[in-house]
């Protein structure tokens, strides 16, 4: 039994744990031999707390038996990614730069989850800064995809998604300003969720307190887990209002029971690019899925899509050109040579543009509301392709402009700050692909629900033994 323990999911964990099943440090022991087995080929995993885990689990154990406070995830261990504050650790971004960059406190996401009574097992590799969907960090190097070594893990929370997906944590923390929560979603062959602006707080140390707009806009942190039922929970335990956070809201989500039919509109092959046969194929599976399930299903596609895309490409474009010596100083070469090649391949912006596209972007904002009314869920791929060859987004400016292609159904969602599930929803050239689930402004629990649907008739069997 104990050596099987890293197979369950969350909730099973902490069922298990509250039952008395088995125990909190024999569930630590059993994720950290994993850790041990399979993260010396992976590296998702950059920093095991080993022995801080065990301690805080030889802690939960106790209480649980002196008959203490019981949280939802009383003695479940999870990971965090290296770019979310921990008191005490380093921030790194995985550069260089910000190696001592120690906070005095935790993140919001963080502290709520030591509330709840989870246990940090370790912390989780990204690119440099987060500005690359490929997880290749200059401080820790490449991490793998567990379904193919040479695949991309998906970036940039990659070390969570290749974590989950091999069974060395059952749930994680991650951030999405781009798909990050998502992308490695897709990659791995697991679950998230990027919530609704807002729903989940956000605050940091490192590497300034202040956030700039793009962040301020369409930054969200999020959890990833293998089933969308341990999501929900993740996200029950981080979000809520928080004082460090002043664009948090004290929202109370509405349930959406699983009975309850709605209207779905599927996006298969979303405007502006190709996208893979077999992409195409499981997200129509899943709209058959969700039919034979007594939903009304219809083909359409949100206004102004490809403008959408656009909008977020100027404002994260605008953005980055200001601070781009900076980063050409902290950064790795791979980092770099993303952000030159798909500097060259986007239109110069000038503040014109970048002020007009704040403008646009609340008439965008207002279309997609209004489309919503009639078509509550959107349904679509998260990558138009399979993962991606490592290093692919950095060979030319053709490669680099196809990465932005292919990801370009996670973009809106962002730009909009709306919530977007992604949920595995079959296979594609041997590699997983992600379904995502996107909904109007606090509507992640309908996301969810929608999501755990498609689990149910077309998800994935993880975790995975890693593959070469």
């Amino acid at each position: 039994m104990t050596n099987e323990l890293w197979r369950k999911s969350a909730l099973d964990l902490a069922e298990g744990i509250r039952s008395k099943k088995f125990s909190s440090r024999e569930v630590v022991d059993a994720h950290l031999a994993r850790i041990d087995e399979v993260n010396p080929n992976i590296n998702a995993i950059i920093r095991v707390m080993g022995d801080e885990a065990r301690t805080a689990a030889d802690a939960a154990d106790k209480a649980l038996a002196q008959g203490g406070h019981i949280g939802p995830l009383h003695g479940v261990p999870y990971t965090v990614k290296i770019n979310i504050d921990v008191a005490g650790q380093a921030t790194t971004q995985g550069i260089t730069a910000l190696a001592e960059a120690i906070p005095a406190i935790d993140a919001p996401t963080v502290e709520r989850m030591k509330a709840s009574g989870a246990i940090m097992l370790g912390r989780t590799n990204m690119p440099d800064l987060g500005l690359r969907v490929h997880t290749d960090s200059t401080l820790y190097g490449r991490t793998k995809n567990p379904w193919k070594s040479d695949r991309t893990a998906g970036g940039s929370s990659g070390g969570e998604g290749a974590a989950l997906a091999s069974g060395m944590s059952p749930l994680g923390l991650g951030n999405d300003i781009g798909g990050s929560l998502r992308n490695p979603a897709h990659c791995n062959g697991i679950a998230s969720i990027m919530p609704t602006k807002g729903v989940v707080p956000d605050a940091q140390m490192f590497p300034i307190e202040d956030f700039g707009l793009s962040s301020q806009l369409m930054l969200g942190q999020g959890v990833m887990a293998r089933r969308i039922a341990d999501v929900r929970a993740g996200l029950r335990v981080v979000a809520g209002a928080h004082a460090r956070d002043p664009i948090s809201v004290p929202v109370v989500l509405d349930e959406f029971p699983a009975a309850k039919k709605t209207r779905v509109a599927v996006m298969a092959n979303p405007p502006g690019g190709t996208t893979h046969p077999g992409i195409e194929a499981a997200v129509r599976k899943a709209a058959d899925a969700l039919s034979n399930a007594g939903h009304e299903v219809v083909e359409t596609t949100p206004p102004d899509f490809e403008l959408a895309c656009l909008l977020w490409s100027i404002q994260m474009n605008g953005e980055l050109t200001l601070q781009l010596d900076l980063l050409n100083m902290v950064m790795g070469e791979g980092g770099r040579r993303f952000l030159e090649l798909t500097s060259e391949g986007l239109t110069p912006i000038d503040f014109a543009a970048w002020a007009n596209a704040q403008t646009q972007r609340n008439g965008v904002a207002r279309r997609w509301s209004l489309w919503f009314q009639e078509n509550p869920v959107l349904i679509c791929p998260t990558w138009t392709e399979p993962a991606f060859v490592y290093d692919n987004d950095i060979k030319d400016v053709e490669s680099a402009m196809g990465t932005l292609q292919q990801l370009r159904a996670v973009l809106p969602a962002n730009l909009l700050g709306l919530p977007a599930v992604v949920v595995p929803g079959g296979m594609a050239d041997s590699l997983p692909v992600g379904v995502q689930v996107i909904g109007s402004r606090f509507t992640d629990l309908r996301c969810l629900a929608i999501a755990e649907q498609i689990e149910s008739a077309c998800g994935l069997s993880t975790p995975i033994d890693p593959i070469d």
